[in-house]
């Protein structure tokens, strides 16, 4: 387990790097300026941000010059059926549809949960080594797992409760009614611990839009849960089902802003007055697109939907699971891959795609004024091996430090300062 070097208590970051605005040539965005700072935190939040100065003393941390950035969020992963810390082990090439998967996974869960507590926990320190200190992870619900896949989720949560955060979503991953799974999904509603109502491609799975997406939506109504769901459907069923959910949203004004479609793939297929349409029609009921920046044949429309107002979330997804081979758990690798998809190259647009890692938090604005940190925030941000942000994403730069409120969790190649 994580072992912190220092907790919530008063001390001092001498010799941080912060943005503070960007550098022009000829009306163009050219580079982003930095200023050395020193930060005092105080019962997890920072109570001080001043020019660097001579060290403090005691309870001081010198950065050696290395940029602040806001942790990563991963707000889109599956942190109790990892195969993180067993042997290496591709993807089986018999499993491919979705129906396959479950049944393999009716296969294996048993076995898995004799080692989920471990491998849960071993995971969640491999998202913070890439400097992740939040995730919203989803935790299956079958008869095969009955509850314990949350149970187990909870221990390793409660073993790193000071260096990490979650919110859960109840993920009915082998269908609501292909195997019988609406009575756990009420009983596991009901944990306070739970935070959304997940559900699966309705129609493939579940033979039907309505049935299952009535039962979800009056599933999260009836117990004050958000909603997000996977939906891998292309195609005709898969743009169906998301404006069955934004109407269902619109008539339920509570969960606005608290419903999410994952993955979506459908968005990717449509047409562009389709894509404009629907994407509008997301942005006014207020329902966000988690995405896990696929690549292949396949290209999400991310900036289309930011456009329209959609908020974009991201995640790894599967981090060697049985899904998927190459989930590595580097938030800032998502940020690099969604730059090269969609073809960011200046420091300006580079910099912009740190969004991507973060959920949307910023050092500077379009403008270039300093929006974070601040005074009162909570003491939790990254030490980076670069001099800006769009040099971190373009270089996928190593994280030397890792705060999550307060309490130090990493800090690597930086050593505290010696007590006078």
């Amino acid at each position: 387990m994580n072992e912190l070097i220092q907790r919530s208590e008063q001390y001092t970051l001498e010799n941080v790097r912060l943005e503070t605005g960007f550098l022009y040539r000829e009306g163009q965005i050219i580079g982003t300026d930095t200023a050395l700072f020193s930060i005092t935190i105080k019962g997890g939040k920072i109570q001080e941000i001043r020019p660097a100065q001579t060290g403090d003393g005691t309870g001081s941390f010198n950065a050696n010059g290395k940029l602040v950035l806001p942790t990563f969020r991963d707000m889109h992963i599956h942190l109790d059926k990892t195969l993180y810390g067993l042997p290496w082990k591709a993807v089986f090439p018999k499993n491919r549809t979705v129906k396959d998967m479950i049944a393999r996974e009716q296969e294996i869960i048993p076995e898995l949960l004799k080692t989920s507590v471990e491998r849960a926990e071993k995971l969640i320190m491999l998202l913070q080594g890439y400097g992740t200190n939040f995730a919203r992870t989803h935790f299956n619900v079958d008869p095969t797992s009955g509850t314990k896949s949350l149970e187990h989720l909870l221990r390793a949560l409660e073993h790193l409760k000071a260096s990490f955060g979650a919110e859960l979503v109840a993920f009915p991953q082998h269908g609501l009614y292909y195997t019988d799974s609406t009575g756990l999904m009420r009983e596991i509603a009901a944990w306070d611990k739970v935070d959304f109502i997940g559900g699966l491609d309705p129609y493939s799975i579940d033979g039907s839009i309505e049935k299952p997406m009535d039962f979800t939506v009056q599933l999260a109504l009836d117990n004050k849960k958000g909603i997000d769901i996977h939906l891998h459907e292309g195609g005709e069923s898969g743009a169906k089902t998301i404006h069955y959910l934004i109407d269902k949203v619109l008539e339920n004004p509570e969960l606005q802003g608290r419903t999410f479609i994952s993955h979506a793939f459908a968005l990717a297929y449509m047409s562009p007055k389709d894509l404009q349409y629907t994407a509008e029609r997301l942005g006014a009921a207020k329902v966000g697109i988690a995405s896990s920046v696929p690549f292949r044949n396949m290209l999400m429309p991310l900036p289309q939907l930011r456009e329209a107002g959609v908020e974009v979330l991201t995640g790894n997804d599967n981090v060697q699971d049985h899904w998927g081979t190459f989930g590595s758990g580097n938030m800032l690798q998502k940020a690099n891959l969604a730059a090269q998809l969609y073809g960011y190259e200046t420091e300006f647009d580079l910099s912009r795609c740190l969004r991507y890692a973060t959920n949307g938090k910023l050092p500077l604005d379009d403008k270039g004024n300093r929006t974070w940190p601040n005074v009162g925030d909570d003491a939790s941000f990254l030490l980076v091996d670069a001099s800006c942000s769009a040099e971190a994403v373009s270089r996928i730069s190593a994280v030397d430090g890792l705060l999550h409120k307060g309490n130090i969790i990493k800090w690597h190649n930086s050593t505290p300062v010696q007590s006078a």
